[in-house]
């Protein structure tokens, strides 16, 4: 069978290529959060997990590398392969009685993977479809990216809690969930297991039966791409076209409010993040809600995907059809406005409705935001340097979520849920402000503008 007989609509590979990317950048950055809450890490470890996403901070460095050094389809599927045998590993990993360092380490190994693979998918998605495909397609894109954080997110973490809720006795005095241990005895020696561990590993190994499906189908059905061939004289110039591709980057107009925007414009979502997931899981009397890591999956996998979905394919359109320069304002403020409802379920602690409600709003927001701040990181990039400049772009973007997240366990644990978020509402003002100096076009239209949703690289 050749490869004209293997070709499918690019729809199908685009939404299989994105639930691909989104996927581990799920596991690591969403599931690690709830794993190690219900395993007892503190709120300081947690924020401290935020270095995790140090790769997709550095990825530009070796983005050019991607550029320059055989074919994206290549990079796409070794990376895939990669991922599906560490998602198995990760899964032993968590039935050692040190659950908690070793996955730590192993989720640090999927983000340097993830994030190689997430340049080599998006350089691949800029070279294989032209301007007008680009646009046309970014819809299924990112819809396909919130399937993966729906089945990580959502799916999973229920698997995983279900799993463990078998084995609940109740809530002691205090609000917290009981569990009885389980018992397993294996070539004569007996010990005792976490039901959490057993539901964690149960939702890794399938984790990775589903990306040894993804690999499967990429490795038959993704396009195939002209190999790079460097003559003699490319060959020397390898390092100029490294060098440049920084050059060109940083040479841009403006390009310290737009990297001041890229940074700044998530800090309070980055604080809100980050501790958002504690907060919800945390007791009533250490100032959280309550929910088990059952219910966090449905929080995360229903209500709250759909309004996403909805307020990003709607803010697209608006884009597309009036311009950036028309709604990066209004969609920004709504983005950056929610924030103060954690605060008021810090402060009043209501049952759970009221937390699918809160989520609800802030979603349909995000992605009203996301899909401005999706358009104006799509204008970051030279045509030449397609891959690597994406990969600065976004890059920058994550650096933006790592260095308040880091500090996020220390200063919640310092001021308390209520403080804390008080202060992740009024640290959106300074991202605000730099929208008054970008440089932004407001003439982009459909043929030239991805339309909806957001190109999540860390919620």
């Amino acid at each position: 069978m050749n490869h004209q007989e293997r070709k499918l609509h690019p729809g199908w590979w685009i939404s299989v290529l994105y639930f691909a990317q989104g996927f581990p950048h799920t596991i690591v950055n969403t599931m690690s959060v709830v794993f190690l809450k219900g395993l007892g890490a503190s709120n300081e470890l947690i924020g401290l997990t935020s270095f995790l996403s140090l790769p997709w901070v550095m990825k530009g460095l070796w983005g050019p590398i991607v550029d320059i050094y055989s074919t994206k389809r290549n990079w796409i599927l070794r990376m895939e392969l990669l991922c599906t045998i560490l998602f198995l590993i990760l899964a032993f990993g968590v039935l050692f009685p040190q659950a908690i360092p070793i996955s730590i380490a192993i989720f640090a190994i999927i983000a340097f993977i993830s994030a190689t693979h997430d340049i080599a998918i998006d350089g691949f998605y800029l070279t294989v479809l032209n301007l007008d495909e680009q646009a046309f397609y970014v819809g299924v894109r990112n819809t396909a990216y919130r399937m993966a954080v729906l089945a990580g997110g959502g799916g999973l973490v229920f698997l995983a809690g279900d799993i463990a809720q078998k084995y609940s006795s109740g809530k002691s005095a205090t609000g917290e969930i009981l569990y009885n241990p389980i018992q397993l005895n294996l070539l004569g020696s007996s010990f005792s297991l976490h039901p959490l561990q057993l539901g964690w590993t149960i939702a890794f190994a399938l984790a990775s039966v589903i990306f040894l499906f993804i690999y499967a189908f990429q490795r038959f059905y993704l396009p195939h791409t002209p190999k790079t061939v460097f003559s003699e004289t490319t060959t020397l110039s390898s390092s100029a076209s490294f060098i440049n591709s920084f050059k060109t980057y940083f040479t841009q107009y403006k390009v310290g409010w737009v990297i001041a925007f890229i940074l700044l414009f998530r800090l309070g979502d980055a604080l809100t993040f980050k501790m958002a997931t504690p907060f919800l899981m945390d007791t009533p009397e250490k100032g959280g809600l309550g929910i088990t890591t059952a219910e966090i999956g449905i929080l995360s996998g229903t209500v709250g995907v759909i309004f996403l979905l909805v307020g990003g394919l709607f803010g697209g359109f608006l884009i597309a059809k009036q311009g950036l320069k028309t709604w990066i304002w209004p969609m920004a403020i709504l983005q950056n406005f929610t924030n103060v409802f954690y605060w008021l379920l810090a402060k009043t602690q209501p049952d759970i409705f009221w937390a699918y409600v809160v989520n609800s709003i802030e979603q349909f927001t995000y992605g009203l935001g996301m899909a401005a701040y999706t358009v104006f990181l799509m204008q970051t990039v030279h045509p030449e340097y397609k891959a690597s400049h994406y990969a600065i772009t976004t890059a920058f973007m994550a650096m933006g979520v790592l260095i308040p997240g880091v500090f996020s366990g220390y200063i919640q644990a310092s001021l308390g849920y209520q403080n804390y978020f008080l202060l992740s509402a009024l640290s959106v003002i300074p991202g605000l402000l730099t929208i008054f100096f970008i440089p932004i076009d407001g003439k982009n239209k459909l043929t030239s503008i991805p339309r909806p949703g957001m190109d999540e690289e860390n919620l």
